[in-house]
């Protein structure tokens, strides 16, 4: 029997996940199916249940990373921490069914940076408050740098805006990680507000936007030298982590 597996957010026209599984499923020999549920609201997840009940687990994306956390029975540490959950292992007993939440954003993010980072990358800007940048703070975290979170409109304690992005401001942090869907294609002209003339060579800019390839972020950044990466690899590293999480006893 085919192994079933997918994708819940909204929408999902621009899902990375499902060709990536897709290529590994048939790569690898391996007898499973993934696919798209575009859910209109969160509360379409238990029909969902109901009309897949071979489904074994599922990832999560905008704008549920969040929301999927009050129809979980039991939820990774990480996860919890961070409140934002991106991987979900279905647990059947019979007719009862129980998920499990994780999040493999943190991980994805975390490998993916650390071969970048120099002893001078050791404070960092993330750019954009939603479920994205909470796995990002805690990779920081994890890798014993501080960041703050730039908002257009800061409402929590510690947050700055963008006018805050002064000379000062951008000479201390020399890591500036974009989370928001600013610059995705086909939008690409896109790009979030931070003075690039700032930017130097000791910079690291970040973005988790894959498609396209070199953003107007990350392009802004590479004309003034500084290290760039998009998040490709990210989404690679998370897809794995999740699909350990599923295969898991």
């Amino acid at each position: 029997m085919k192994r079933k597996f997918g994708l819940i957010g909204f929408p999902l026209s621009h899902s990375f996940s499902r060709k990536f599984f897709t290529g590994k499923f048939s790569d690898e020999g391996i007898d499973a199916v993934y696919l798209n549920f575009e859910l209109e609201n969160i509360g379409e997840l238990n029909h969902l249940m109901i009309a897949h009940p071979d489904l074994e687990g599922f990832n999560v994306t905008i704008p549920y990373k969040e929301q999927i956390i009050s129809y979980l029975e039991q939820i990774d540490e990480a996860a919890a921490q961070i409140k934002a959950v991106n991987t979900v292992k279905i647990r059947r007993s019979g007719r009862q069914l129980t998920l499990h939440g994780y999040n493999t954003d943190i991980h994805g993010f975390q490998e993916s940076i650390k071969p970048l980072l120099q002893h001078y990358h050791h404070k960092a800007l993330v750019l954009g408050t939603g479920g994205a940048s909470k796995a990002v703070i805690k990779a920081l975290e994890n890798l014993g740098i501080d960041a703050i979170l730039v908002s257009r409109n800061p409402e929590e304690k510690g947050e700055i805006s963008y006018n805050d992005l002064d000379e000062d401001v951008m000479e201390s942090y020399k890591i500036v990680i974009n989370t928001t869907p600013i610059g995705t294609f086909p939008n690409i002209e896109g790009c979030p507000a931070i003075p690039f003339e700032c930017i130097t060579s000791k910079h690291l800019l970040f973005d988790l936007v894959y498609n396209p390839e070199v953003t107007e972020f990350l392009k802004q950044g590479r004309e003034r030298g500084a290290t760039i990466k998009n998040g490709l690899e990210m989404l690679h590293l998370q897809a794995l982590a999740a699909w350990e999480i599923w295969n898991r006893e």
